[in-house]
């Protein structure tokens, strides 16, 4: 089976927007799984297999560094005319009282979208991408302090005030520690609990599920319960 291509478009999105989501991403990768298995670490080689064959790629306009919050400067690995086909785009939220989303990166995520591709938005990244057109008829959500804004911005979009929203291959998300919570539930829908586990250990990660409530410990017996999944 081919790797699966994941790019993040290189708006100048708040840093966990995007960091966190990729860490729970990175973090069950088969790269580091099988890096893992080969120093040794208890129970990283029977999650080889169960990794995910997994490439990244930053996707800027030019490949001229991009400043984030915080004075982050990041450097794109692509742009959006040498960037391979995706089979996933996550679009991290900007400063949604300056940011204006440019022609070339709407134009980009519409061919995306319309290629077949799973979108994911996290944080003011669903009200950033809505002059594209691509949320128009969908149900979604963005951070929840500006959802008043996006429904005048946006109106024919279904706005609501969750956790996060999947709509077909589109899945957004309210705050920035919520894009996590809606990784988490991707990363368990798709690759199973075992392998989550190892991830959110590894990561001392407590997601929540759609409604706020807390995964893990209480119900799969990993993090503070002292159940390590790193473990033989």
């Amino acid at each position: 089976m081919a790797s699966l291509n994941f790019g993040f478009l290189m708006i100048q999105y708040q840093v966990i927007d995007v960091a966190g989501p990729l860490d729970i991403l990175s973090c069950s990768s088969k790269e580091l799984m099988t890096s893992l298995a080969a120093a040794g670490l208890p129970g990283a080689s029977k999650m080889v297999d169960k990794a995910i064959d997994i490439k990244f790629h930053h996707i800027g306009e030019t490949m001229d560094p991009v400043q984030m919050t915080g004075g982050l400067k990041v450097v794109p690995t692509t742009t959006c005319d040498t960037c391979p086909p995706l089979d996933f785009l996550l679009v991290g939220g900007p400063d949604p009282s300056k940011y204006v989303l440019p022609d070339r990166f709407a134009e980009f995520i519409r061919q995306h979208v319309k290629a077949g591709g799973h979108l994911f938005t996290t944080c003011t990244g669903g009200l950033a991408i809505a002059p594209s057109g691509v949320l128009d008829g969908r149900t979604a959500t963005t951070n929840h302090g500006v959802l008043e804004v996006a429904k005048k911005v946006a109106p024919k979009v279904n706005w609501v005030e969750k956790q996060w929203v999947e709509d077909g291959k589109i899945w957004t998300s309210g705050g920035a520690c919520a894009g996590m919570d809606m990784m988490a539930h991707w990363l368990i829908k798709n690759y199973g609990m075992e392998l989550a586990k190892m991830t959110f250990y590894g990561l001392d990660f407590e997601p929540r599920d759609i409604e706020g409530n807390r995964v893990l410990p209480q119900q799969h017996g990993a993090g503070i319960n002292g159940n390590n999944p790193f473990s033989v």
